[in-house]
Parts: structure tokens; sequence; C-alpha cells
């Protein structure tokens, strides 16, 4: 089931997806959290850190499993996904760093890397919300669109639109990763819950696509569709074609 809410401004959109994350959390203390990178999610963050600041919500208890990170980039480089979290999340909050998990971008052996990563998610047991951005060609994690997905864990070869639209945090392209490490589908849909959050008109056309459209793997996020639970918060340019 897909519970879409369209909101009318970036705090409605923002206060919303933070408000489902600290409920949650308010309700299970220890509760696995499942976390996304890009600019979709700051300022959710944001409100997440205002909410802790206020009092209003802990995440002492609570752990955190990211989706993906890039190959090739140290925890400190300022593009890595590690680094991101920190500086937008993790800093702020109480949650313990032990509990925050971020999938290793510079190991020596990524398959390796990736076989461990799975074996943390199969240990923490359920994710019991994830949180999810939209890719414009339907990717979610960076699990970009081909004729076969992978369920767990595993490296993947960035479509070049993925790099295109991921250039502006570089200097340039040629800076941007072409690989990267992550959750695979199987592993994003044991979520609880779902939580995909898109704004602007240049995701409304891939919106529709992936919430009501055919099931496929040229749209890998089209596969929310089978999942019980799902929420999505859009902006009104992001939802005007649903």
């Amino acid at each position: 089931m897909i519970n879409i809410i369209k909101v009318n401004n970036e705090q409605q959109f923002n206060e919303t997806g933070a408000g489902i994350i600290a409920s949650l959390v308010q309700s299970n203390p220890r509760a696995n959290l499942g976390l996304a990178t890009g600019s979709t999610p700051v300022g959710v963050y944001q409100r997440l850190i205002e909410l802790y600041n206020e009092g209003v919500v802990s995440f002492k208890l609570a752990s955190s499993y990211n989706l993906d990170e890039y190959i090739g980039l140290t925890e400190d480089h300022p593009e890595s996904y590690r680094r991101f979290m920190n500086e937008k999340l993790f800093n702020h909050i109480d949650m313990p760093q032990e509990n925050t998990h971020v999938p290793s971008g510079n190991s020596s052996n990524p398959e390796q890397a990736a076989d461990e990563y799975n074996r943390l998610l199969d240990e923490a047991g359920q994710i019991d919300l994830q949180l999810l951005g939209l890719g414009h060609n339907g990717h979610i994690g960076f699990n970009e669109p081909d004729e076969d997905l992978q369920a767990q864990t595993h490296i993947v070869t960035l479509d070049e639109r993925t790099r295109e639209a991921n250039a502006r945090f570089f200097d340039s392209i040629d800076e941007v990763p072409t690989h990267a490490i992550t959750m695979g589908i199987g592993s994003i849909l044991k979520a609880k819950q779902i939580l995909l959050m898109a704004k602007g008109k240049d995701k409304a056309e891939i919106v529709a696509k992936a919430l009501t459209g055919p099931i496929t793997t040229k749209c890998p996020a089209s596969f929310l569709q089978t999942h019980p639970n799902v929420v999505v918060i859009l902006d009104q340019e992001a939802g005007s074609l649903v």
C-alpha cells in the first residue's frame, strides 16, 4: 500500500519527514533506521537535530544503516557519504557513533565489504524504517536500471546520468566515482516501513513511473509498489503527475 502525502512548501516537506522518523523513535527507542544521503533529506536531518535539541526525541538507543557509499573515497573525503552523515546528522545527535553504519567504500576488497555489510544487516534484523530518495532514472540507493536487480548489498557501476546529477558536488564530473556499494532491492524491501521523499518538477515524471507505472527493473523504484507499507512525501511539483 502506498500512502502519498503532498505538501505545499519546503518547511512542510522537512517537518513531515522528520515527524515520521521522530515518532517511530519515540515509540521504539531501539529502532533500526535505514538512512539516505543526497540533497533531499538534508532538511529532514536538520529538523531531526532541532527536535533532539528541543528534547523531543533521543537517538541514544537507536541504530542506523545507510544505503550506500562511493567506491574509492576515504571516510574523510568531502563527498563521502560517511562524512555527509556525520556532518548533516550524526555529529549533532546522541546516537552512539558505533551504532551508525555506512558501507565501506575504501576497502581494498569491495566485494568483501559488501558481504560484510550484508552480515551486518542480517545481524541487525529488520530495518524499522527505510528512508529513500529517488534518482532521475528511478534508482533507489544506487540500484541502477538494468536487466536484472540484485537483492543484497553489492558493487554497482554508476549510470552516467547518476554521475552527471552528482557532479555538482564535485569540482568536475571526472572526479565523480564510477562505482558504488549499495544495499540491494531485496534488502530495501525487507524494511517494515519505507519513506520515499521527492521534490521538484524534474522528479515528477519518474515519480509517476515509480508509483503508477509497470513494475520493471528499468525503474528500480517501481518495486516499491510491491511493499505493504510505503509512505511517499512529495512537494506539489514532484507530485503533479500522480
